[in-house]
């Protein structure tokens, strides 16, 4: 059973920074895609950025040189650093998993089976 327990969401003003965590328990897969998703009120689901279990990585065009997503694969923690925030980046915050990694990496919800509860980002101008 994949559980995916996210943290680190907050309320900054606009310009500053957060740091998103996604810890992952019962993890013995050593091939995976880990990812970060967004949903705004009245909006679809959108992908933020994915990682690799090789750590390949791939980010969306609006968070593009001001996100980075990374991983500490020891501890089974994928991270979310989030600069320059921006009151568009205002969402709830998902950390997703795919288990059976295909090229090319996607940004595409529907290639993700396991999801998180969620956290919340609010950016205030």
């Amino acid at each position: 059973q994949v559980h995916m327990v996210e943290s680190g969401g907050g309320s900054v003003q606009s310009g500053g920074s957060l740091r998103l965590s996604c810890a992952a328990s019962e993890w013995p897969y050593s091939a995976y895609y880990m990812g970060w998703f967004r949903q705004a009120p009245g909006k679809e689901r959108e992908g933020v950025a994915v990682i690799g279990s090789d750590g390949t990585t791939t980010y969306g065009d609006s968070v593009k040189g001001r996100f980075t997503i990374s991983k500490d694969s020891y501890r089974n923690i994928v991270y979310l650093q989030m600069n320059s925030l921006k009151p568009e980046d205002t969402a709830k915050y998902y950390c997703a998993a795919d288990l059976c990694p295909s090229l090319p990496v996607t940004l595409r919800v529907s290639d993700f089976p396991y999801w998180g509860q969620g956290t919340q980002v609010t950016v205030s101008s």
